[in-house]
């Protein structure tokens, strides 16, 4: 059975924790949540740097839920989206918001570069390993290079929306063995319900299908 998940609000965050925000989007964000009739629950590291590791991810929603999730919570949180959504005013707005431009076809130093700007400065990165929203066949690694390479812990997130809930599954420093690892968070996410099930990423419905 998988145990409730307590409420995940400010005050319960740790002084470690990066923060970042601006009263009015504090406001915005949480009335959206609110509105929409979602919870943020589990338990966040009290630590300067982590990586964030959201899965599955299947509709543009779920950029609604998380981006809303972060300024409600003023979280100093930094994610990575393709270089095309930077143009013009909602591009500025995605910068401001913690957007990091990625070139898709450049993307062979994004690890390194990453990896540089959080050893210089206290963030938390989020990212979607899966990297698109359609039936991704495998994940990418990007972000376990980030987190084993500087020792952060990787916070497994996902947005189940039979609960309505940002749920904060588990936190863990990479072991080196990346295969069991990616393993481990991949149980831990077995039970999220995304938004659009028919395009779960090929890990997580080889997962699911191991439970029938």
């Amino acid at each position: 059975m998988i145990r409730p998940l307590p409420a995940l609000t400010p005050q319960s965050l740790g002084s470690q924790i990066p923060r970042r925000g601006h009263g009015v989007l504090v406001w915005l964000a949480r009335l959206i949540l609110r509105l929409i009739g979602w919870r943020i629950v589990g338990e966040l590291p009290d630590v300067p740097r982590a990586v964030l590791v959201v899965a599955p991810h299947t509709s543009n929603f779920d950029g609604l839920v998380g981006i809303s999730a972060i300024q409600a919570l003023s979280l100093d949180v930094r994610f990575m989206a393709k270089d095309t959504l930077f143009t013009g005013r909602a591009g500025q707005l995605l910068r401001w918001l913690g957007g990091i431009p990625v070139d898709r076809s450049r993307a062979d130093r994004i690890v390194e570069q990453t990896s540089a700007a959080m050893a210089s400065k206290p963030f938390w990165l989020g990212l979607a390993p899966e990297g698109t929203r359609d039936r991704a066949q495998r994940w990418k690694t990007g972000f376990y290079r980030i987190a084993e390479g500087l020792q952060l812990p990787m916070v497994v997130i996902g947005f189940c929306y039979r609960r309505k809930q940002i749920r904060v599954v588990d936190s863990f420093v990479p072991s080196g063995d990346m295969d069991a690892d990616l393993a481990r968070i991949i149980d831990k996410l077995a039970d999220i319900e995304p938004r659009r099930p028919e395009r779960l990423s090929a890990p997580l419905r080889y997962r699911r299908l191991s439970d029938r």
